[in-house]
């Protein structure tokens, strides 16, 4: 089976910071580990995977040559190498390398150019290490020494492109009644590109949204990979988003509380008029069903919560402190009657 890409397989982009790699390892390696999927072969093969994958990113030579020349800079041998091939570190330090054939000499190189030089036919070239290294890289003989020899990239099969992450601010509104955009992106090379991004009802915070085929360009003429928005949803100045529900903190007076009335309150689907019950406590929840955030798919929306704030009047004049000397000597029963403190 055809080896995956390392950075497909921690699901993290080319310039992917180490912590970013790291952070990936561990959710996958604590997703695939063994001891949380017994007698699960998919995933103790997957395991495998991430923890190759992260072998070779995490150490930045091994990242840098893996960059450079995909598999065969580490050393990773298309299926059907018998293993007769291999680095070793050679005499001069441990940057230079020799590269040991099956049955012929130990030949010494720098670095993976001079490597290729040998087999190509430059300085020092060696017949049975080029086919001993065609064999290793491609799983299969080389037809003997040749004057010039395209590299493995060139010989390979087209690419899939890498993904791409593009975080997008959207406000309170444009999140819960979605909306398009364009978005401007920038990929590698310098290349700048502009998408047109349409954002769906209902997303949260964080989500992320995946436009196909707007990600790199593979190599070798290979298919782009995906575009991923990821959506930054900013706060608003009075409506909350929890879940799907959205909440609002109404303020009352203390007579609009205990008298009932009704009041007219925002919602993001426009204002509407609220019937506050008499005798209505601070902190109660007055709720509009269905008046929430509809997520995408088909889900049922969530509510819209008025949250009652009693604000008492500040200051008091002489007439409504009188009022209320006249409420407290009635009679009223203590709100804190039975609770056994």
């Amino acid at each position: 089976m055809a080896q995956r890409d390392f950075y497909e397989v921690l699901g993290v982009s080319r310039s992917a910071s180490p912590e970013e790699i790291r952070r990936a390892h561990r959710k996958l390696a604590k997703q695939y580990h063994p001891d949380r999927n017994p007698d699960d072969k998919t995933a103790e093969a997957k395991f495998k995977e991430v923890q190759s994958a992260y072998e070779i990113l995490s150490d930045p030579k091994k990242k840098q040559a893996y960059d450079r020349f995909g598999y065969a800079g580490v050393g990773a041998g298309a299926p059907g190498s018998q293993g007769r091939t291999g680095w070793r570190s050679g005499p001069a330090g441990p940057h230079v390398y020799t590269w040991r054939t099956g049955n012929g000499p130990d030949i010494p190189v720098e670095n993976l150019e001079d490597l290729f030089q040998v087999f190509a036919g430059g300085e020092g070239a060696n017949p049975e290490a080029g086919a001993s290294i065609f064999e290793q890289f491609f799983g299969q003989r080389s037809r003997g020494p040749r004057t010039r020899s395209r590299r493995p990239a060139e010989r390979g099969r087209a690419q899939r492109g890498h993904d791409v992450e593009h975080p997008l601010s959207l406000s309170f509104e444009q999140a819960v009644h979605g909306t398009t955009l364009d978005v401007r992106l920038t990929l590698s090379g310098g290349r700048a590109e502009t998408v047109q991004v349409k954002i769906p009802k209902g997303v949260a915070d964080g989500q992320r949204i995946r436009v196909r085929g707007y990600g790199e360009p593979g190599p070798r003429d290979g298919a782009r990979g995906d575009l991923y928005i990821v959506c930054k949803v900013k706060p608003h100045r009075y409506f909350r988003r929890e879940g799907n529900d959205i909440h609002l903190d109404l303020p009352l007076t203390v007579s609009e509380a205990a008298l009932g009335t009704k009041v007219e309150i925002p919602t993001p689907f426009g204002r509407t008029v609220l019937t506050i019950p008499a005798s209505t406590a601070s902190g109660s929840r007055l709720r509009l069903k269905g008046k929430g955030v509809q997520p995408p798919g088909n889900k049922p929306p969530g509510d819209f919560y008025a949250v009652v704030k009693i604000v008492p009047p500040k200051p008091l004049s002489p007439h409504q402190e009188e009022l209320l000397k006249a409420l407290r000597d009635s009679g009223e029963p203590s709100p804190r009657e039975g609770l056994g403190w």
